[in-house]
Parts: C-alpha cells; sequence; structure tokens
C-alpha cells in the first residue's frame, strides 16, 4: 500500500459479496472541522451487512458504498472545531459510517468514548447491546423474579439479554433449535433452556411451574412467533427484533385478542430517538463498561483481516453450528 493511502471494502452494486464486493486503496481521509478520523480496530459484521450487499427487500441504499455498521478504533486526526476528542482516544464510530475500512471519517458528535479492552468484543457494543438494553427497559416493566421468554437465546443479542436479566433477577425462558447449546447457556446463568418445537407450550410451563411470563422476545419470525405468543400470560408483550427465519411473522389473531396480548416491532434505533443525547451516551457508557470487564460476553465465531473479507462474508452466511457466534473483521 502506498505511503498516505489506505484500503476499505467498496460495494458497487448489488448481488453476492464474491461478485460485488472487492477492496480498493483511497487517499487518507482529511476531517472537516466538526468531524475526525478513526482508523479502525475491530468492526462487527452482520446478517443485515450482507442483505445490504445482495440488496434485499428494505435493506437498499445508495451505492457505491462501504458496508460496515459498527466498530471500534481510535482517532489519528482531528478536525479544527472538535474539542471531544484527540488523537489516540478510543472511540466507537457513528453507527452505519462503512467501518470494513481502515480508516472511517465521521462527525464527532455521532461517536462515542470507548473504554480499553478486547476490540472485537467491544466492536459488537453498538448495534447488539442497545438492542438488549431497550428489550429489557421499554416494554414490560419486569422486576426480580418475573421471567421472560427468548428465542435465538444463543445469538449474540439473546445471550446480552441473558446477561442483563440475570444482573437484575429476572428469569430466563431461553429457546435454541440445537441442543448443544443447552448446557452453555445454562452455565451462563439461564434459568430455563429448551429446544424449540411444537410442545414448546408445555415445556415452558413445566420449565417455570406455571409461572406468568409477561413479556416474549422474537428473533425468528415465522411459525417461532406464534410459539413463543403461546407461551405469554394475559395482558403480556411479545416484541420482535429480526425475522432470522427470513419470514414473515405468524400469530393467531384471536389469541393475541382474547388474552390482551400487544405485539411489538423493535428498532433499536427509534426506541433510542426517544431518549435523550446524554441518556444515549449514559445507556453506551454502561454497556461499553460491562463489556470492557466481561460482565457482558459475546461469541465470536471467526476473526479475519480486511483483505479477507469474502471469507468473512460466507463465513457469516452460515447458520447452525457452522458460525456459532459473530464474524468481526480485524485490522
Amino acid at each position: 500500500m502506498s505511503a498516505g493511502r489506505f484500503r476499505r471494502a467498496l460495494h458497487e452494486r448489488y448481488g453476492n459479496p464474491r461478485e460485488v464486493l472487492h477492496l480498493v486503496e483511497v487517499d487518507e481521509e482529511i476531517p472537516a472541522a466538526d468531524e475526525i478520523v478513526i482508523r479502525m480496530e475491530a468492526a462487527a459484521m452482520h446478517i443485515a451487512d450482507l442483505r445490504t450487499i445482495e440488496g434485499a427487500d428494505m435493506f437498499r441504499n445508495p451505492l457505491p458504498r462501504t458496508p460496515g455498521f459498527e466498530g471500534i478504533g481510535r482517532v489519528v486526526r482531528v478536525g479544527s472545531a472538535v474539542t471531544t476528542y484527540s488523537i489516540g482516544d478510543r472511540v466507537f464510530p457513528a453507527l452505519a459510517s462503512g467501518t470494513f475500512s481502515e480508516q472511517v471519517r465521521c462527525a464527532a458528535s455521532r461517536c462515542m468514548p470507548a473504554p480499553e479492552g478486547d476490540a472485537a468484543q467491544l466492536s459488537l457494543l453498538t448495534v447488539n447491546g442497545p438492542t438488549a438494553a431497550v428489550l429489557l427497559d421499554d416494554f414490560v416493566k419486569l422486576k426480580a423474579g418475573d421471567w421472560l421468554i427468548q428465542n435465538a437465546a444463543n445469538s449474540n443479542c439473546g445471550r446480552f439479554v441473558l446477561q442483563l436479566a440475570r444482573q437484575r433477577g429476572i428469569k430466563t425462558v431461553n429457546v435454541v433449535r440445537r441442543t448443544e447449546m443447552v448446557d452453555e447457556l445454562i452455565e451462563m446463568g439461564g434459568d430455563a433452556v429448551l429446544i424449540d418445537g411444537p410442545d414448546l407450550t408445555e415445556r415452558v410451563s413445566a420449565a417455570t411451574s406455571g409461572a406468568a411470563i409477561r413479556l416474549g422476545i422474537d428473533a425468528v419470525a415465522g411459525s417461532a412467533t406464534q410459539r413463543i405468543a403461546e407461551c405469554l400470560s394475559a395482558e403480556a408483550q411479545l416484541v420482535c427484533y429480526g425475522a432470522m427465519s427470513s419470514q414473515h411473522c405468524e400469530l393467531d389473531f384471536y389469541r393475541l385478542f382474547r388474552l390482551g396480548i400487544e405485539f411489538y416491532a423493535l428498532s433499536f434505533v427509534r426506541q433510542l430517538s426517544k431518549r435523550s443525547a446524554p441518556e444515549v451516551r449514559a445507556l453506551y457508557a454502561d454497556l461499553a463498561e460491562k463489556i470492557a470487564t466481561g460482565v457482558l460476553s459475546a461469541r465470536i465465531a471467526g476473526r479475519y483481516r480486511l483483505e479477507e473479507i469474502i471469507a468473512a462474508c460466507s463465513h457469516a452466511a452460515m447458520t447452525g453450528p457452522e458460525r456459532d457466534g459473530k464474524v468481526v473483521i480485524v485490522f
């Protein structure tokens, strides 16, 4: 690579990452007065990244672009009007700022301070961390001893929900698809870990001694949404934050109608927009400290260099035991 230049991934048309994503070498970023330039340390890869590259419905963005929703790095250049950051500071770049790049330039006001700690773990903060937090904070007000149920419990967000709930004394039913995940999630603090299936309601009732479950969390959609709904008590809330099955949510209207169950589709960005800027920063600071100190932890399936981004995309597209955790680009 030439002096004064850096590499970034470039996405110029929609399709298979192998065909539409490649690395380019460009001149170093020069910040505007209110901007900073960040040399990336790590960037998390999400299913949303893959769907955006492929051009799936609701995931299209103006092209060309550099993918990457989140990550962590250190400030290498500072705009003339920036007083909040200095060269060498560790920061989380602004959300969706194209983090599959050795350097990222963005408005200083949209970045957040980052603590020391494992870069791969911290690179997963800005999406899954607040998603888990608002799932617990913004819907049913659960107290110690109350129950919630979630599917995709072995996902990164599911693990964060489990760990945050355990800290608050909230009991969790964790639904997974693979038996090998059961012991691990129990060791992590899950009160009940069950394999998804048509008799889920009966097994949940047995595992909780018939306790009322007032919060259901769904990340799978399809028929899985209905199975979570069938486990909920009257006046409960069911929140869907993902569609891992790539299917529409299936719900029996009459069950919701008769029991007064409310159904929500979660956007963590929308939930954060209801908070003040200091409240958002405080939330992120708390989550970052928990990750940095190991109170919250994610499972890393693979770490790839930027030049291995096609292999990283292929790994991130896998499911089940072939991709047990998150894929992270490390710089």
